[in-house]
């Protein structure tokens, strides 16, 4: 299944006399199994775009499709719709409300209208996915620690098995242990489930190890789109918008500013490695 832009803006404040326009002509289509890194700086549009694409919000003009159909007819199902297509903010642990875990996690099959004993076991798998044993099951999400917070907050949207998965900085606040392991769970998600990954990210670090495509907004536009290398090979541009390249490319060219010599290119630690490596041999 494809979600699909066509021609989309998105205005806010529409005839109060301080409109902000946050999405400009929006043409974009995310299909089956993509794992996509969105960034941009504050302000850029992210967080608007991706409301978009569960009906959170109404474009302004253009239309949105999902498998072919248009989401604002009146015949299409917004409730299917969230259900395949699951969106965890930032900060995701502030909507945990149930007096326990498992309970919090069923929130949101149970609202699909699934019987009982479906319920349960997407719960208990999507708690096994993100790493939540059988012994916090009766345990208040409130009593947890933060990075527990988080998974059971990411179990509750993993529950509602969605073909395509959101995530709004979903490391942020995470220590350096936690932000691997959710990055980790994504991954797996990723290649064993199939599931269409979005991540919203500032971390250039992160969408170069772990996103194949890779778009750019700036003032509600999307300025580039392409895999990961392809894009950071416009390092000028991406620093004019506030925005980085990777640690990796970054350290391989401040050393042929001291060397003067060609030494290649990467965006991971990996890469950088077989560069660096190959480099100094030939030396």
């Amino acid at each position: 299944m494809a979600i699909a832009l066509q021609n989309v803006n998105y205005i806010y404040g529409v005839g109060s006399g301080q409109e902000y326009h946050a999405l400009k002509n929006i043409n974009l289509e995310i299909g089956d199994g993509e794992f996509v890194g969105l960034v941009g700086h504050s302000g850029s549009g992210k967080s608007t775009l991706i409301q978009l694409f569960n009906g959170l919000i109404q474009p302004t003009t253009g239309t949105i499709t999902w498998d072919g159909q248009d989401i604002s007819d009146r015949s299409f199902s917004k409730r299917a719709l969230r259900g395949q297509v699951g969106l965890v903010f930032q900060y995701p642990e502030h909507q945990l409300f149930a007096e326990s875990v498992l309970q919090d996690v069923e929130f949101g099959p149970r609202n699909l209208g699934l019987p009982n004993l479906q319920v349960e076991l997407r719960s208990f798998e999507a708690l096994k996915t993100v790493g939540i044993g059988e012994e916090l099951l009766d345990v208040s999400p409130l009593a947890l620690s933060g990075g527990q917070k988080r998974r059971v907050a990411i179990a509750g949207v993993l529950a509602m098995q969605p073909k395509f998965l959101v995530l709004d900085e979903p490391m942020a606040g995470l220590d350096p242990e936690g932000h691997e392991e959710m990055l980790r769970i994504f991954r797996k998600l990723h290649e064993e489930q199939h599931i269409t990954i979005v991540l919203v990210s500032h971390n250039m670090d992160d969408v170069a190890r772990y996103a194949k495509r890779l778009l750019v907004m700036n003032h509600g536009e999307i300025v580039l789109d392409g895999t990961p290398a392809q894009v950071f090979q416009y390092a000028e541009q991406l620093q004019q918008i506030g925005l980085g390249v990777p640690q990796s490319m970054a350290l391989l060219r401040r050393i042929e500013a001291q060397t003067g010599e060609q030494i290649g290119s990467a965006i991971t630690p990996e890469e950088c490695a077989d560069v660096l490596y190959r480099w100094l041999e030939q030396r």
